[in-house]
C-alpha cells in the first residue's frame, strides 16, 4: 500500500464521525454484507460517509491493509476501526452499537 493510499484512508476515517467502506453505495449495495451494515445505520438514523471500494482497487486493497482486516465492509467510528458486518450485527442486536455511538456524541435520529 502506498503512503498516498494510506494517507487518503486515514484522512477519510479521521475526517468523518462514521465511515463505511463498502461494495457499492448505500442506495445500491453490491453485496449482502454491505447492505446489512447500511440497513443497521439507516435503522439507527446514523449519518455516515461511505466509500465504494469497487471504484478503486487501490482503496479496496488499501483499507484491508490499513487495519489488517481481510474483508469489506469495514466500519470506522471517530477514526477507530470497529469491524465488519458480523461484528456490526452483533453490536446492533446487543444494543452495544447504539451505546457506542451515543458515547461518541454521534447524533441518531431514531
Amino acid at each position: 500500500m502506498t503512503n498516498t493510499v494510506a494517507d487518503a484512508i486515514k484522512k477519510t476515517v479521521t475526517g468523518n464521525d462514521i465511515v463505511l467502506y463498502m461494495k457499492g453505495t448505500p442506495t445500491f449495495p453490491q453485496c449482502g454484507f454491505s447492505s446489512t451494515v447500511v440497513q443497521i445505520f439507516d435503522y439507527l438514523g446514523a449519518e455516515y460517509a461511505s466509500v465504494n471500494v469497487l471504484d478503486d482497487p487501490e482503496i479496496r486493497q488499501g483499507v484491508k491493509d490499513y487495519n489488517n482486516w481481510p474483508t469489506v465492509p469495514q466500519v470506522f467510528v471517530k477514526g477507530e476501526f470497529i469491524g465488519g458486518c458480523d461484528i456490526m450485527r452483533e453490536m446492533f442486536e446487543s444494543g452495544e452499537l447504539k451505546s457506542l455511538l451515543e458515547k461518541k456524541d454521534i447524533a441518531l435520529t431514531s
